[in-house]
């Protein structure tokens, strides 16, 4: 069974959606439910969040047919993405992990609206 392209995409900007608030909204709520702080440090639900958006970026790209689009789409998903894979794995990084994450996340998913927008044009 084949995922649609717009299924691709929707679950493409959750998931970026999803990275923003482990980033932005369980700090803010960890000050307040310590079980949400555990999990705004917990690095493995970053780390898999960031697995989980690749292969999909990986479907969405594959299955975008026209080639100048096809660019217009692979350059900011592709940044998004390495900058989310930054963030979570790479441990000299681990100062900037939230910046990167939310600058990845907003990237990747500006890619993916971009691609469902224009496939409903």
């Amino acid at each position: 069974m084949k995922a649609s392209a717009p299924t691709l995409d929707g679950s493409a900007i959750g998931l970026s959606f999803m990275c923003l608030i482990h980033c932005l909204a369980l700090p803010v709520l960890g000050a307040f439910l310590p079980l949400a702080g555990v999990m705004a440090e917990a690095e493995w639900i970053h780390q898999v969040l960031a697995l989980t958006a690749l292969p999909i970026t990986a479907l969405a790209a594959l299955r975008h047919r026209k080639s100048k689009a096809r660019i217009s789409f692979i350059i900011p998903a592709t940044l998004g993405l390495a900058l989310l894979l930054a963030a979570g794995f790479v441990e000299a990084l681990h100062d900037f992990e939230t910046q990167l994450t939310i600058v990845g996340a907003i990237l990747l998913a500006s890619a993916h609206a971009w691609r469902w927008a224009r496939r409903s044009v």
